[in-house]
């Protein structure tokens, strides 16, 4: 727990830039620096995939998750809204989890609340993600299906697809 000595602006500012980082990350498939948001003992809550604790737990889940199909392909992460708690040094948000074009114009996503601790410098000591890991799949197996009609599904895919019974 903080004990408030963040102001909103600082945390909402880090964040901002945190979420510009991210964006980088995205356009570029380039996740290995994406850790270094985080203080070296930071603890990361993915309800999917479980807790990463330091810098290295968190890149090695980063690079493999955010390089593989889905998450690979997604194209961006914008924020529906956000709100920040001083008293805790929290920023907690809706993040859109956004899919290209599979073929036919249609627009996939789904969204995942997230949960940032503000630890000062820039960086932060926790993150969770909370949302539903069946609808995100659901999504990403409706999304498949419709790339796979127009020829727009890689062998990753298909192969996800696959295991998934799609």
């Amino acid at each position: 727990m903080s004990d408030g000595r963040f102001s909103a602006d600082e945390i909402t500012a880090a964040y901002a830039a945190m979420h510009e980082r991210v964006q980088e990350h995205a356009t570029s498939g380039n996740w290995d620096d994406f850790a270094l948001n985080f203080t070296q003992d930071a603890e990361y809550v993915e309800h999917a995939f479980g807790t990463f604790r330091g810098r290295d737990e968190i890149r090695e889940w980063s690079v493999r998750t955010m390089t593989s199909f889905p998450g690979g392909i997604m194209t961006g992460f914008p924020l529906a809204w956000s709100v920040v708690d001083v008293p805790t040094s929290r920023l907690i948000c809706e993040v859109r989890n956004l899919m290209p074009d599979p073929g036919d114009g249609s627009h996939h996503e789904e969204s995942n609340l997230t949960i940032m601790t503000y630890a000062g410098d820039g960086l932060f000591s926790r993150e969770e993600d909370i949302y539903n890991p069946l609808r995100f799949m659901k999504m990403s197996m409706r999304w498949a299906r419709i790339a796979k009609a127009h020829g727009n599904l890689s062998e990753e895919g298909k192969a996800y697809v696959a295991q998934f019974g799609g």
